[in-house]
């Protein structure tokens, strides 16, 4: 609020009136008031945003690649190629020599496309773990976030069949579609995955793949 303070020193008796002068003061009490209540909102809401953060394993270094490499079960094996154009690819099992060529499925990101394929594949320990989630949500459990992340890690050992995924993306991928298969593999509680090298085979299987 602006108050205007008259000053009335120049007046005199008689002869010529002077023009009255004029100033200004400015309440500062409601702008006080006002950063307050701004630094407490930004206090508030700092501590309840955490950062979101993706975490990744990455692979140890080592000087023998090919003699540490851990044989995976083909059987549990799910291949997922990107490409560019925001294409998204999958098939099941391995590229092996002398054995018929595994059929390449195109797929998409909507809940429609690779996450049903994945909840699918993936049902046993997804109704576990979401089942879990639920009475931990309606308060028939009470446990901490730590212990129920521990809970969680459990639940996905229980399938001894549930999918390995290997995702693999070329040199037109954009990044944002890394990120966004990364994201899935949350969403459907996949134990194991990770970020490979696409093989010569499998370039040469998207190149032929339906556009």
């Amino acid at each position: 609020m602006a108050e205007i303070i008259e000053n009335d020193a120049g007046k005199k008796s008689g002869g010529k009136r002077r023009p009255k002068k004029h100033s200004t003061h400015i309440d500062m009490t409601p702008m006080v008031d006002l950063m307050c209540l701004l630094i407490t909102f930004f206090m508030l809401t700092t501590a309840f945003n955490k950062p979101k953060v993706m975490e990744i394993t990455m692979p140890e270094k080592t000087d023998q690649p090919d003699k540490d490499r851990v044989k995976v079960d083909a059987r549990r094996t799910v291949n997922i190629l990107l490409t560019e154009g925001d294409k998204i690819y999958y098939y099941e099992g391995a590229i092996e020599k002398d054995k018929p060529v595994p059929t390449l499925v195109k797929s998409n990101f909507g809940k429609d496309g690779i996450r049903k394929y994945l909840l699918e594949r993936n049902k046993i320990v997804f109704k576990e773990i979401y089942e879990l989630k639920e009475k931990v949500k309606k308060g028939e459990l009470v446990m901490t976030t730590d212990t129920l992340n521990a809970k969680i890690k459990e639940k996905k050992k229980i399938d001894p069949m549930s999918p390995i995924i290997l995702i693999k993306a070329d040199e037109k991928t954009k990044y944002r579609n890394v990120v966004d298969i990364i994201d899935e593999m949350a969403i459907t509680n996949i134990a194991s995955y990770a970020v490979v090298d696409m093989s010569p085979d499998e370039i040469k299987l998207l190149e032929a793949a339906p556009k």
